[in-house]
């Protein structure tokens, strides 16, 4: 069954910099799960998803506007360090979460104070051209539960 609209698809990937550096990788009995035809992944991954079958392999690398952004000079924030998540001391070039109107965000520690931290609020991988290596897992049809949700369920998917 080739990957189209609606189908669950598991898979396996290895993110890497432009270097071939190993940025993340999803372990071999966990993969991660999504619902094609709704958005759920970088559209490039997704297009390049369509009509592949379980066991095929494939690479796809992504310019920073595909990806994760170009990076903005001016995303600079001073936030209180009670409000960084992640860790109990901090220092620059560390990630850590923050909570805002649009959710859960990671952000750069830039310099950080005894109360007040200066953060960099671009994506970690920001500008960066990144290469997703993919193994595709098993395929199956949506539910209609996870088509009208928009999401895929059950491993490697949205858990409610």
């Amino acid at each position: 069954m080739p990957i189209s609209e609606n189908t669950v698809v598991q898979f396996f990937y290895t993110l890497k910099d432009s270097d071939g550096a190993v940025i993340e990788s999803t372990e071999k009995d966990a993969p991660m799960a999504y619902l094609h035809g709704h958005n759920n992944m970088f559209a490039k991954v997704e297009e390049a998803m369509a009509g592949k079958e379980t066991g095929d392999a494939f690479a796809v690398t992504l310019e920073p506007a595909d990806a994760y952004g170009e990076r903005k000079e001016e995303a600079i924030q001073r936030v209180p360090v009670k409000h960084l998540q992640g860790s109990k001391k901090w220092r620059p070039g560390m990630v850590a979460t923050v909570q805002t109107d649009q959710g859960a965000r990671q952000v750069s520690i830039i310099k950080v104070g005894k109360f007040m931290a200066d953060v960099d609020t671009n994506h970690p991988l920001a500008g960066k051209t990144v290469t997703f290596e993919i193994e595709v897992g098993e395929l199956r049809e949506a539910t209609s539960e996870e088509i009208a949700h928009g999401h895929a369920h059950g491993v490697g998917g949205h858990h409610h």
